[in-house]
C-alpha cells in the first residue's frame, strides 16, 4: 500500500485519452503501472513546473491536462475549515480518553466518507481550492506534556502507547482497506519532539535525552509509519539537536526513511522552511534552506516562498534536478 499511497490524490485526476482535444500521454493510461505513469509525467515537466508542484498550492499545467491541487486539509475531529455541513465529533483528546480504538476507527471512516463527498462535489464544480482535497494533515500525534502548548487538545494526550494506538486506528479508518488506492490520505504530525510552547515554535531548539527521544517522542510516529502505513508525515517547526526538523538528516533520513522504510510524502509545517533562515538562522538564504530540506526528504513546502528558490538552486549547482525528481515522484 505504501507504494501507491499518494497516487489517488493526483493521478486519479487524469483522464485516459484526449482531454479537450489535447494529446493522450502514457501517464494518463491506467493500464500502465504507477511507476511508469509517474516517470512519464515527471519527464514532461520543465524545472519551473516541477518546483511549482512542490508547493502546497499547486497550479494547473494546462498543456498536459493537469488540474490544480491544494494539499492542505484538516480533519482532527471532523472535516475542518469547510464550507460544507459536516459531522463534528468530540475533540481528539476527548475521544482518546475513551481508549476505544474500534469506535475511533469508525469515526475516521465516517470522516473519510464525508471528505470524499466534499471532494467529489467540489471538483465536479471546478473548485480545487484549499480545504477541498483528500490529503488531510491529520492526526496530531505529538505528546502533550506542556500546558503552555495551546494545541494540546489536538493530540491524544501524554501517553505514547495510547497515542500510537489511537493514531493507528485513525489512519486505518481514514485511509481505508483497498489494496491499491486510498479512501483519503492521513498525515502524521508534527515530526518530531514538538509540543510547545507555541510562541517559540519557530525558533526553539529541542534537546532531549536519547532515551526520551525513543521512549516518548518517536514510538507513535513509528507505529503510524511501520504498522499503519500512513501516507504522509509533516515535519515540525522546531529544531532538534541544532538542526531544523525539516532539514534534520538523522530524523528524516536515518530514522524515517532508512530505519522505518517510509516511502510516502513529507510536507513541511506551514512556513517551516522559511524558519531555517528567518528564525533558526541555520541557513543563509531560501535557496540553501530549500536545497537542504529537499536533500533531507521534505517533498512539499507548505508556503509560497522558500521552495520557489529551488529553480535558482538547481541552476546554481546547489542541488541536482534529479533530486527534485525524487520528491516529485513521491508526490505524484
Amino acid at each position: 500500500m505504501k507504494h501507491y499511497s499518494i497516487t489517488l490524490c493526483i493521478l486519479c485526476l487524469f483522464i485516459t485519452g484526449k482531454i479537450h482535444g489535447q494529446q493522450s500521454y502514457p501517464f494518463m493510461n491506467p493500464a500502465l503501472s504507477v511507476d511508469e505513469r509517474v516517470a512519464d509525467l515527471v519527464s514532461r515537466l520543465t524545472l519551473e513546473e516541477k518546483v511549482a508542484q512542490m508547493l502546497n498550492n499547486t497550479p494547473a499545467i494546462e498543456r498536459l491536462g493537469i488540474p490544480s491541487y491544494n494539499w492542505w486539509n484538516e480533519c482532527l475531529h471532523g472535516i475542518g475549515r469547510t464550507d460544507y455541513k459536516v459531522t463534528v465529533f468530540p475533540q481528539a483528546i476527548g475521544m482518546a480518553a475513551t481508549w476505544d480504538v474500534e469506535t475511533f476507527k469508525q469515526v475516521a471512516d465516517a470522516i473519510a466518507e464525508e471528505g470524499r463527498a466534499i471532494y467529489n462535489d467540489a471538483s465536479s464544480k471546478g473548485n480545487r481550492a484549499i480545504y477541498h482535497g483528500l490529503t488531510y494533515w491529520t492526526p496530531n500525534i505529538n505528546i502533550f506534556r506542556d500546558p503552555r502548548w495551546g494545541r494540546g487538545q489536538e493530540t491524544y494526550g501524554e501517553d505514547p502507547y495510547l497515542t500510537g494506538a489511537m493514531g493507528k486506528a485513525f489512519v486505518s479508518g481514514l485511509q481505508g482497506n483497498h489494496p491499491k488506492y486510498l479512501k483519503a490520505s492521513a498525515c502524521a504530525k508534527h515530526y518530531a519532539v514538538h509540543s510547545g510552547p507555541e510562541n517559540t515554535r519557530h525558533s526553539f531548539n529541542t534537546r532531549v535525552t536519547d532515551y526520551d527521544l525513543w521512549d516518548t517522542y518517536l514510538p507513535a510516529f513509528r507505529d503510524l509509519v511501520v504498522d499503519a502505513n500512513v501516507s504522509g508525515v509533516m515535519c515540525a517547526y522546531n529544531a532538534y539537536a541544532g538542526e531544523p526538523c525539516c532539514g534534520n538528516n538523522m530524523l528524516m533520513q536515518e530514522i524515517l526513511r532508512a530505519q522505518w522504510g517510509f516511502s510516502g510524502y513529507v510536507t513541511s509545517d506551514c512556513g517551516a522552511i522559511d524558519d531555517f533562515f528567518n528564525h533558526h538562522k541555520t541557513h543563509q538564504s531560501a535557496a540553501h534552506a530549500a536545497s537542504d530540506a529537499v536533500f533531507s526528504g521534505t517533498d512539499i513546502d507548505c508556503g509560497n516562498y522558500a521552495y520557489k528558490a529551488l529553480v535558482e538552486a538547481v541552476k546554481g549547482g546547489m542541488i541536482p534536478e534529479e533530486q527534485i525528481n525524487v520528491s516529485l515522484s513521491r508526490l505524484f
